[in-house]
């Protein structure tokens, strides 16, 4: 295969990191929704749940779904589903269809997770996998980052906000049809047929709980910095919230960056060793930054952490699909299925902060950071980069 004709399959499919991204539009879209209708902030909050909830009850699911319809085709469903959901609201705006809008986004960005990751390992040598789905998660940061801009630009140059649905649609309307036209190779029509328990039985192996725990652990760290890093700016420097929530755009910036700089290092450095330095980066970061209290030095070591975690769920990803390559459907669901550890961690976070302050909530995520410290030496797979 020529690197021309194998980079025409890889485009369309990294493209598909893409359209991953325009879920977090639903951040944005929340405040827009509670403005519109005078929500509580109770009733608004279930915008963003509609969308979490589904990571949970879909993504076994999709992976034996995909033994049936094969990865490619699992990956069109997805789009299919993400246009109607962007339609929705853009053809009948109320609460309800924006709750209806953002189910539907949140079952196809489910479906487009579990199958799009390991799609990757169709167009891409066993080398490449790591630092490709970590190009894959800089192309989704990308679009999480265009969401809330091109939802402003639309709310004042184009007197609507929902102008970013259609746009949206039809750039996953696209990205779909490129995906279609274009030939995947080793693409399995239908593999041995595999049933919830089998799926889950593959929890067994001490290997895959641990990295199954690790994206638990590592998604539920990445949503802990986001919503605490304002909080402590405040507690720590007084700094009012107009101000400190820059902390959280900064973190994002910074995991933007990281993803980019993984995608090129992890395409030379071996991923395990570059899991380790990028933990152990985090963990002194953390431990720094619960001494700190000037807003620079904090600034700082958030943007660290940032980029330190960024390229940690496609390592974690990575070795789990080639731990068990034969059964990449299933372990891809039950990898997804631990996106909805971003649930755990904060109740937890909510809890030690209401008994000692924000420090509390950083002691939470420095106990998730030091899991994944451990998991990236206790953990053993002959990955091939």
């Amino acid at each position: 295969m020529s690197s021309n004709s194998s980079l025409s399959k890889v485009l369309p499919v990294l493209f598909g990191f893409f359209v991953m991204g325009f879920v977090d539009v639903v951040g944005i879209s929340t405040s827009y929704v509670q403005k519109d209708f005078n929500l509580s902030d109770s009733v608004a909050n279930l915008l963003p749940m509609m969308v979490f909830l589904w990571f949970f009850v879909f993504s076994v699911p999709t992976g034996l779904l995909m033994n049936k319809l094969g990865r490619k085709n699992t990956v069109l469903l997805s789009m299919v589903i993400t246009v109607i959901a962007m339609l929705v609201p853009w053809i009948a705006y109320s609460y309800g269809m924006a709750l209806l809008a953002f189910a539907l986004l949140g079952i196809g960005n489910t479906i487009l997770q579990v199958s799009l990751n390991p799609l990757v390992s169709n167009v891409v040598s066993q080398e490449q996998l790591t630092s490709r789905l970590t190009l894959g998660q800089f192309m989704k940061a990308i679009a999480s980052f265009l969401g809330p801009i091109i939802a402003g630009f639309a709310a004042a140059s184009l007197g609507n906000w929902k102008m970013l649905f259609p746009l949206f649609a039809v750039v996953t309307l696209l990205s779909g049809l490129w995906l279609w036209l274009v030939p995947i190779p080793r693409e399995e029509s239908v593999e041995q047929t595999t049933s919830f328990g089998e799926a889950f039985g593959l929890l067994k192996d001490k290997t895959i709980l641990l990295l199954f725990m690790g994206i638990l652990f590592v998604v539920g760290v990445d949503v802990g910095m986001n919503t605490a890093t304002p909080k402590f700016l405040m507690e720590r420097t007084g700094l009012p919230l107009e101000q400190a929530g820059l902390g959280t755009s900064l973190y994002f910036a910074a995991r933007t960056f990281g993803a980019l700089t993984g995608a090129i290092l992890l395409a030379k450095l071996s991923a395990m060793r570059f899991f380790r330095i990028s933990m152990i980066s985090a963990v002194a970061a953390m431990i720094l930054m619960l001494f700190s209290n000037g807003t620079v030095p904090i600034l700082i070591l958030v943007a660290v952490i940032g980029f330190a975690i960024a390229n940690i769920f496609s390592i974690i990803f990575s070795m789990a699909l080639q731990k068990r390559p034969e059964r990449g459907n299933e372990i891809s669901g039950l990898m997804i299925m631990g996106v909805s550890g971003g649930a755990v961690l904060p109740p937890l976070m909510g809890l030690a902060s209401d008994a000692i302050g924000q420090t509390g909530s950083m002691l939470v995520i420095l106990a998730g950071m030091l899991y994944l410290l451990l998991a990236a030496y206790v953990v053993k797979v002959k990955t091939q980069d």
